[in-house]
């Protein structure tokens, strides 16, 4: 009986709620900005804010996922070094290869803060 503890469901809907509502936004962003009807020389500039939120969810979303992915890995690993202590070089590939997926997370973010200015 080896059951992973399960996110209240109030707290899943939260999030889905927040997701859909910051889509919205995202995407009536555009438009409300292309009403004020710039002159024909002006050069599209993207709101400051929404690039930091963006690298900052590039950023933290990969940085959660990672955590979740290296505390599964990690038990499994520590389990199964216990009973095959050659399989070290193997197990600490796969923990490497999901602290990856920060790395990747973290790149993307300077990526996208670099297009800023």
């Amino acid at each position: 009986m080896n059951a992973s503890p399960k996110p209240p469901i109030a707290l899943i809907g939260f999030v889905l709620l927040l997701g859909v509502a910051a889509s919205a936004l995202l995407l009536a962003a555009p438009h409300a900005m292309a009403a004020t009807d710039p002159p024909a020389t002006a050069k599209a500039v993207v709101d400051a804010s929404w690039v930091f939120i963006g690298a900052a969810l590039a950023t933290g979303l990969s940085s959660l996922g990672a955590g979740f992915a290296v505390a599964r890995l990690g038990t499994a690993a520590v389990g199964a070094l216990a009973e095959k202590p050659d399989l070290f070089g193997r197990l600490l590939i796969f923990i490497g290869l999901a602290e990856g997926i920060a790395i990747y997370g973290l790149i993307v973010s300077i990526l996208i803060l670099n297009r800023l200015g």
